[in-house]
Formats: C-alpha cells, sequence, structure tokens
C-alpha cells in the first residue's frame, strides 16, 4: 500500500514539482493545499501517513495544520524558504528544509516518516 503525503505548498511551481517527485517515488499524493482551510478539509476527508509543509502561505501559516497532525500522531516536515527562528514552537525538533531543496531531499526524509511507501 502506498503511503499518502499531503502536500501544503501555496507556491503552484514548487507544489507541482513536489508532488511529481513524491508520485514518481511511489508516494500517493494528496494535495497540493495552498491554505490552511483545504490541508484540514484534506486531513478530515482523506487522511494521509505524512505531510510537508509549507509554513508560510499567502498571509497565513499552516501553525493549526501542524496542531492537528501533532494531535493526529502524523509525522510532518517543513520546507519553508523562512529560519528556523522565525517560526511558530509547534515546528521545533521537526525536520526543516530550507527552500530551494532537491526534491530527492524530500522523498528520502519521507521514506523514513513513511515507510510503507513503494520504495522504487
Amino acid at each position: 500500500m502506498k503511503a499518502r503525503i499531503l502536500v501544503v505548498e501555496d507556491n503552484a511551481l514548487v507544489a507541482f514539482e513536489l508532488c511529481r517527485a513524491l508520485e514518481a517515488a511511489g508516494f500517493e499524493v494528496a494535495g497540493p493545499a495552498p491554505s490552511v482551510t483545504q490541508a484540514l478539509t484534506l486531513i478530515k476527508e482523506r487522511s494521509c501517513d505524512a505531510a510537508v509543509l509549507d509554513i508560510h502561505l499567502r498571509g497565513e501559516t499552516s501553525e493549526a495544520v501542524a496542531h492537528v497532525l501533532a494531535a493526529l500522531a502524523i509525522p510532518f516536515i517543513t520546507m519553508t524558504g523562512y529560519a528556523r527562528t522565525q517560526q511558530p514552537p509547534i515546528f521545533e525538533g521537526v525536520p526543516h528544509f530550507t527552500k530551494p531543496v532537491p526534491s530527492s531531499v524530500i522523498v528520502a526524509e519521507l521514506r523514513k516518516k513513511a515507510p510503507e511507501s513503494g520504495d522504487h
């Protein structure tokens, strides 16, 4: 069974490239969700095994999404253009990748978080 990865990213090009790389690596993708509201809807309707969160989303942060994922014990990583010191406390101790980051790095980290993915 493929692990389902939630992608929360408001940049359409970054989201497209990441989703394509995740699918090529054998993951099922939920999203991309460009907003907190859409991300929370996807979690409720489709669930996920892990998530990639861009922290800053057009005037809001994905902090609410991180709290829901943490409450559900769903692992997540961050991929953002902001320094760790600019991040809300919920993101402390979470794997953090500064954009731009190669998709292969994200795939490798997600394989650790959701190992039931198809390893191609």
